[in-house]
């Protein structure tokens, strides 16, 4: 993604953008719905001073204080100067359209001070969120009910742009009851509440999301053996890695691919501008997802070349962009669907998943097992376990059920382990509830992990969200990173998605961080957005023999190249590249992930190479001295929010770490 700032991300047109404008947008509304005596965001005794370096003062009317600063005003100006010539808004719209409105006369008397609140949206950042999450208290004293604040806040985000009224009607609703629930058993301050919507740069979020800490297994671990390549002629797998279908009903030729939502190429988008190309007949770049006759051609595809695999897995993400008008039954259906294009087209080939982050409706909403009633997840883990057990074994069954999240041995002596990501992921506001080890994943996975060394099983990790993203919650993250380091000898790869991208993150040991432990694999995206060719993967594996490593040996991309597909109109799935070949590797041990990395430091050929790669060749893969920096703290970076991962790639503090790192977050 491109490299603004999170509230210029919140309010860009894309899902990404719409997930966060939500979180923030939810912020300035949503937690406002407890009428009692107490405000919700701040607690009795919590002194806004120490966390606002506006300098507010409680007292004396906080947002009236704000906007008597003159360094905040001198700020706030220069932030919105650009913005404000590009998008001008009429004289006294702010006070035509709040004067009477159920926002109240504290909230006007804000506004009013504010021509250029629509810029301010865009791109002020961190402490503008703190001074609206301020104002809110003002709205809450005020006793507006959830339906006023509500059609309020669906006004003002038609009013100022934040998307089109469409999206506006629906995006409120969409999310009013998991972030409501939540939030009504909460308090927390503005810096709290900013630190969790906009990331820990903005703020400190609560202590949970940082002092937990899960226990290993009180057995020692083994002593490290160096792996070997196996003997030649040994036998092997190959597995197929699907990731982010993302594919489209709804997807129609020739209509709108610019309609300024964050998905388009539909039919009620309407005809394209004059001299404007519609939606390609096989997909798009411009912000469209996957058609599903290109689907089907994919799998007719496999179909045709499926002795080239054993195995197949899906690491998650197969609706649509449409985040802001999904339903729990149309989610279901899509899963339906793609089980029953496994079934037309590929159906002796066994199929591992992985639960991604828009499986649920609304995205990213995947409440942990106590929550209970017509709140819980219960709706999508029931049939997506009805759905995965035909190719899983019974047992998998209640902890699909209970956390999507499994384990299955296909072969002796090799595992591999289904995570549900989704306990990492920062937009899941049902975390906010209690982050320790939700569903108690971690601790089963150490059980598992345990056991199979115990065996000398070796073992595959499946996965949506890659563990090092800035998505992933810190905690979660370092406690994942240190039993990977733990059971290094017992996990001998990682698979995820997400991204979109094709990347890989390193682990490296806790001592010293030197010597690196592990690798994850993060696959390329079927769709093609954003702006991509359409992707997959083929792993070979050292195969199903006694004491086989299971090590990955070698993999292999194919795309499709969308200009040609819709110039032509002929899909054509062809090879990108081998990794070992393209790059030269003598195998794909983590030492030689790491010796990749070293060597792209020097050698600017091969960085443009790897860079081409990560976009799926959409471009050449031209890198220059910035890019170079975010792609290696990127590559090196195996878990979230540790700025010291990339110190020695030119990374000199933690601002900088996280403008590197939103690169590949949120899709």
């Amino acid at each position: 993604m491109p490299d603004n700032s999170a509230v210029q991300l919140a309010m860009s047109s894309s899902p990404a953008g719409v997930k966060l404008c939500t979180s923030v947008c939810l912020i300035l509304v949503l937690l406002l719905q407890n009428t009692s005596a107490k405000p919700l965001l701040f607690s009795q005794n919590n002194s806004l001073n120490n966390s606002n370096p506006l300098g507010l003062n409680a007292q004396q009317g906080l947002v009236s204080s704000a906007l008597k600063n003159r360094n905040y005003l001198r700020y706030f100006a220069k932030e919105t100067e650009q913005f404000s010539k590009s998008r001008p808004i009429p004289d006294n719209t702010v006070a035509q359209y709040f004067s009477n409105d159920a926002l109240g006369s504290g909230t006007l008397s804000f506004l009013s001070r504010l021509p250029v609140l629509h810029g301010l949206l865009v791109s002020a950042g961190c402490n503008i969120c703190k001074i609206l999450v301020t104002a809110i208290q003002q709205l809450f004293i005020a006793g507006k009910t959830q339906a006023e604040i509500v059609t309020a806040m669906t006004k003002l985000c038609i009013t100022f742009h934040l998307q089109d009224k469409r999206v506006c009607a629906d995006i409120v609703p969409e999310f009013k009851t998991e972030v409501l629930t939540v939030l009504d058993k909460l308090v927390l301050s503005s810096d709290e509440i900013c630190g969790i919507a906009l990331g820990p740069e903005c703020g400190s979020p609560y202590n949970p999301f940082y002092e937990w800490n899960i226990t290993l297994s009180d057995k020692h671990k083994p002593p490290v053996v160096p792996p070997t390549l196996p003997k030649t002629g040994s036998p092997t797998v190959r597995v197929l890695h699907l990731t982010d279908i993302h594919f489209d009903r709804l997807y129609k030729v020739g209509t709108n691919a610019v309609c300024g939502e964050p998905l388009c190429c539909r039919e009620d988008d309407g005809k394209p501008a004059a001299g404007i190309p519609g939606a390609g007949k096989w997909g798009d770049y411009r912000k469209c997802d996957t058609p599903v006759w290109t689907l089907e051609n994919l799998f007719q595809h496999l179909a045709d070349k499926q002795n080239e695999f054993d195995y197949i897995v899906w690491t998650g993400d197969l609706p649509a962009h449409d985040v802001w008008k999904q339903t729990r039954s149309e989610q279901v259906s899509l899963l339906s669907f793609l089980s029953q294009l496994f079934d037309k087209y590929l159906p002796n080939k066994p199929v591992y998943p992985a639960i991604g982050n828009h499986e649920s409706a609304p995205v990213n909403s995947f409440p942990p097992p106590f929550i209970k009633g017509n709140n819980s997840i219960s709706w999508l883990y029931y049939p997506l376990a009805n759905s995965w057990m035909k190719w899983l074994s019974p047992e998998a069954k209640a902890t699909v059920q209970k956390g999507a999240f499994y384990t299955v041995s296909p072969f002796p002596g090799f595992r591999i382990v289904s995570l549900n990501t989704n306990y990492c992921n920062n937009q899941n506001w049902w975390l906010l509830l209690n982050v320790t080890d939700p569903a108690g994943q971690l601790k089963w996975l150490i059980d598992v992990l345990q056991a199979a060394e115990d065996k000398k099983e070796k073992v595959h990790i499946l996965g949506h969200i890659p563990p090092g993203l800035s998505d992933c919650l810190k905690a979660w993250s370092w406690n994942y990173y240190k039993i990977v380091n733990r059971y290094e000898s017992t996990i001998v790869a990682q698979f995820f998605g997400h991204t979109h991208f094709d990347h890989f993150e390193m682990f490296y040991d806790e001592v010293d961080f030197k010597r690196p432990v592990s690798v994850a694999y993060i696959a390329p995206s079927v769709t093609p957005f954003p702006e991509l060719n359409l992707g997959y993967r083929i792993y070979d594996i050292d195969g199903n023999y006694t004491k086989s490593s299971w090590a990955v040996l070698d993999h292999v991309n194919y795309i499709m190249n969308l200009t040609e597909a819709n110039l032509y109109n002929k899909p054509v799935w062809q090879l990108e590249y081998s990794v070992k070949a393209a790059y030269q590797m003598k195998s794909l041990f983590p030492s030689d992930w790491n010796d990749l990395i070293a060597r792209m430091t020097k050698n600017s050929t091969l960085l443009q190479l790897v860079n081409k790669h990560y976009y799926k060749s959409r471009d050449d893969g031209s890198c220059d001295s910035d890019c170079k920096m975010k792609l290696l703290c990127e590559l090196k970076s195996g878990r979230s929010h540790d700025p010291d991962l990339c110190t020695d790639v030119g990374i000199t503090d933690a601002r900088m770490f996280y403008s590197v790192m939103k690169r590949t977050t949120s899709c």
